[in-house]
């Protein structure tokens, strides 16, 4: 992808044109995701409805249109009061929903919590702070906060300061840990750099490097290069024999136009616990009397 089409892509995102239901925003002491989510406010259709679900946050943002303070409610009563809004949206249009903060959702109620709260008409733009200690788990095993939501998340936005180079990256996070913020080294800024993970609907994942200049929405690539498996393993196939075992464009564009069944399924995520969807073909052998038959 070109450098345009990556900006195109970015824009699409922020503007809610883009087939992604879950946007996570991983932020740290460094660098706020208050300056990314005001991008959103920017490119924000005002036919689209914004719920601001919060943990941390005290008044209400200027761009929300509902405002749901969530420090001293249940999980039950939040998703009750998503739902009572999703009933009153418009089918055309898109309910919004932005969390402050995932931190103070406990690990095993996570996935469930995003699960009960996406669908088709239901954008969730929510934040996680990596600076924050992961809670204890009662199970050992169990994945992290931060394993389940980069594992779920469909588009991952993660922000970083933009360091000059005379700055030892090193030497700043310990001092972050401690809690101490050097001065001149730019934390927190209007500008900074955005690392934009996006999963296609095939399955690939497309990396780019951005800086991103909220005073003036601008928007500059830092890195062109596309991170996904497939180049790595067409780079091992490369002159591995006399056949052709590559993709050109053009295959590499029928097949990114091929729907999985299992993306089906997660269009009504949240309405049903699961789904299998299974489409008969005409050469299938099916046999209604024999129950071993079902394919459900």
């Amino acid at each position: 992808m070109s450098t345009q089409n990556a900006t195109v892509l970015l824009t699409r995102l922020l503007s809610l044109r883009e087939n992604s239901s879950f946007h996570l925003i991983l932020d740290s002491l460094t660098q706020s995701s208050l300056y990314l989510i005001e991008e959103y406010a920017h490119h924000l259709n005002q036919n689209h409805k914004l719920i601001y679900l919060s943990y941390e946050t005290v008044n209400r943002p200027n761009y929300a249109t509902d405002f749901f303070d969530c420090t001293e409610v249940t999980i039950d009563k939040i998703l009750l009061f998503i739902k009572t809004h999703l009933k009153d949206a418009s089918p055309t249009s898109k309910l919004i929903v932005v969390i402050d903060s995932l931190n103070y959702i406990p690990n095993e109620s996570l996935t469930q919590f995003i699960a009960n709260m996406a669908g088709p008409n239901v954008v969730l733009i929510a934040t996680y702070h990596t600076s924050c200690v992961e809670p204890f788990t009662k199970h050992a095993n169990y994945p992290s906060c931060l394993s389940l939501l980069t594992y779920i998340a469909s588009t991952i936005f993660e922000v970083e300061p933009i360091l000059n180079q005379s700055v030892d990256s090193e030497s700043l996070e310990r001092s972050i840990l401690r809690l101490n913020f050097p001065i001149n080294t730019h934390l927190n800024s209007d500008t900074f750099k955005l690392t934009l993970t996006n999963r296609r609907k095939s399955g690939r994942s497309l990396i780019y490097k951005f800086s991103i200049q909220s005073k003036n929405h601008t928007y500059e690539v830092l890195n062109e290069s596309t991170a996904t498996a497939e180049e790595d393993e067409e780079e091992m196939l490369k002159d591995l024999t006399t056949f052709n075992l590559t993709t050109n464009n053009k295959q590499k564009l029928a097949r990114e136009q091929v729907e999985l069944p299992f993306m089906q399924a997660q269009e009504t995520l949240g309405s049903a616990g699961g789904a299998i969807v299974y489409e008969f073909e005409k050469d299938d052998d099916y046999d209604e009397e024999d129950p071993y038959e079902d394919p459900f």
